[in-house]
């Protein structure tokens, strides 16, 4: 049997989550399927460093982590990362047009 590494000295659930239900986030790892994910064979890449997908969940495990169940729409799979296997995606910035001279209806 697989020892588990606890990482005794962090007990995360002492704090608020780090990430909110449906937050926009970026996978800073490869994750492989250890044998708990249905349909694929294990060690198969389920999520690429770099993929985004979105928090739909967020749980317990060992009662010392979070785990965030997160939804990766490109790829459809539907993954538990811990929060240090994640980072958050900033929201896009729209950008709004500077009114020109022709459209304030000032001479130039």
């Amino acid at each position: 049997m697989a020892k588990i590494s606890r990482d005794s000295d962090v007990v995360e659930i002492t704090a608020d989550p780090i990430f909110d239900y449906g937050a926009k986030v970026k996978s800073i790892k490869v994750v492989r399927n250890d044998g708990t994910y249905q349909g694929k064979d294990i060690g198969e890449v389920l999520v690429k460093k770099g993929d985004i997908g979105y928090v739909t969940s967020i749980g317990t495990f060992l009662q010392q982590f979070y785990i965030y169940a997160v939804d990766f729409v490109d790829t459809g799979h539907r993954v538990g990362m811990r929060g240090k296997e994640l980072e958050a995606v900033p929201p896009a910035i729209k950008e709004t047009p500077t009114p020109s001279a022709e459209t304030s209806g000032e001479a130039a």
